[in-house]
C-alpha cells in the first residue's frame, strides 16, 4: 500500500513538472553534445597537429643549419613579428604585398562581416582608432542589421511560404500541415541548390587552391555565419578583379543570410516543430485577478443561464404549473 502511495505521488510530481523536466533532458543532451563534437574533434585533427608541428620544427632546424651566422633568437623575433602581422591580415611576402586590405572594397567586405557577426578575423583594426570605431560601429550596427533583416524577411514570408500554402490548401483542398513540410522541404533544397552547391562549384573555379569541398566548407561556414577564418576568397595575389570579386562576395553573403533566415522561419512555423518546442516551454500562468475575473464571470453568467432556462420553461408549460394556495380564484 505505501509502495502504491509512493508510486502514485512521484507519477504525479512528474507530470505536475513536465516541462521542467523536458528541459533539463534538453540541457542534459546539450552537454553532450557538446562533449561529443570536442572528443570527434580532438580525435581527427590532434595528429595532424602533431604531424605540423614536427614538419615546422625540422624546416626550422634545417634553416638554422644552413645560415649558421643566424642565431636562433633572432630567427624566433622574426617570425614572432611576422606572425603578428599575419594575425591583422598583413603578409610579408613579396606576392603579397600588392594586396591591400583595406582599401575601399575590402573595407566593405570586412563592414559586412562586423554587421553580420560572421567575423572571420582574417583582417582586423590596427589603430586604437579603428578599434573604438569597430566598437561604437557594432554596437549600433549589429542592432540595425536585426531589424532590416526581420523587416526583410517577414515581408518575403508573406509571398514565399503563406500566400502559396493558403493557396493550395484553398485551391485543392489539399491539408495545410501537409502542404507546409513539403513546402519547406522544396525551399530548403531550393536554397542549398542556389546558395550552396552552385556557388561552391563558382568558388572551387575562381580560387585556385580550392576544391569544391573546401568551396561548400567556406558557404556553409560563412551563411551560418561561424565565421571561421580559415579560407578568405579574393585573396590571392592573382586574383583577377579583385575589387569586384569582393564586392560580388559582400552581396552573395548579405543574400545567402536572408535566404538562411526565411529556410528558418518556414521551418520554425511547421505544426510539428511549434509542437516540440512547446515541450520545453514554461507555460503561461494566468494573474491571479484575472483568475477571479474569469470566475466571477462564469459564475454570473451560469446564474443568467439559469434563470433564462427556468423562464423557458414556464412559458413553454404554462398549464403544468402547480396552483398556489394563496390563489384567490382557489380561496
Amino acid at each position: 500500500m505505501l509502495q502504491s502511495l509512493t508510486s502514485n505521488s512521484c507519477v504525479r510530481l512528474i507530470q505536475s513538472h513536465k516541462s521542467t523536466w523536458y528541459f533539463l533532458s534538453l540541457v542534459l543532451g546539450y552537454l553532450l553534445y557538446l562533449i561529443f563534437g570536442a572528443v570527434v574533434f580532438s580525435s581527427v585533427e590532434l595528429p595532424y597537429e602533431d604531424l605540423l608541428r614536427q614538419e615546422l620544427r625540422s624546416i626550422k632546424k634545417q634553416f638554422l643549419q644552413d645560415n649558421v651566422c643566424l642565431s636562433e633568437e633572432r630567427l624566433e623575433r622574426f617570425l614572432q613579428k611576422a606572425l603578428e602581422a599575419s594575425n591583422y591580415g598583413v603578409s610579408i611576402l613579396n606576392n603579397a604585398s600588392a594586396n591591400w586590405n583595406w582599401d575601399f572594397t575590402s573595407a566593405l567586405f570586412f563592414a559586412s562581416t562586423v554587421l553580420s557577426t560572421t567575423g572571420y578575423g582574417h583582417t582586423a583594426p590596427l589603430s586604437d582608432g579603428g578599434k573604438a570605431f569597430c566598437i561604437v560601429y557594432s554596437m549600433i550596427g549589429i542592432p540595425f542589421t536585426l531589424l532590416f533583416l526581420t523587416a526583410v524577411v517577414q515581408r518575403i514570408m508573406v509571398f514565399s511560404t503563406r500566400r502559396p500554402i493558403m493557396y493550395i490548401h484553398r485551391r485543392w483542398g489539399v491539408s495545410k500541415p501537409l502542404v507546409a513540410i513539403v513546402h519547406a522541404t522544396l525551399l530548403a533544397m531550393l536554397a542549398v541548390s542556389c546558395f550552396f552547391l552552385i556557388p561552391a562549384a563558382i568558388f572551387s573555379a575562381l580560387e585556385e587552391n580550392w576544391n569544391f569541398l573546401e568551396s561548400f566548407y567556406f558557404c556553409f561556414i560563412s551563411l551560418s555565419t561561424i565565421g571561421l577564418g580559415d579560407y578568405v576568397p579574393g585573396e590571392s595575389f592573382t586574383q583577377k578583379f579583385r575589387e569586384l570579386y569582393k564586392v560580388g562576395i559582400t552581396v552573395y553573403l548579405i543574400l545567402g543570410l536572408i535566404v538562411m533566415l526565411v529556410v528558418l522561419e518556414t521551418l520554425c512555423e511547421l505544426q510539428q516543430l511549434k509542437q516540440l518546442r512547446k515541450m520545453f516551454y514554461l507555460k503561461k500562468e494566468k494573474p491571479q485577478d484575472r483568475l477571479a475575473i474569469l470566475e466571477h464571470d462564469h459564475l454570473s453568467f451560469t446564474t443568467v443561464s439559469d434563470r433564462a432556462t427556468a423562464l423557458r420553461e414556464d412559458k413553454t408549460h404554462p398549464v403544468l404549473a402547480s396552483p398556489s394556495a394563496d390563489d384567490p380564484m382557489i380561496q
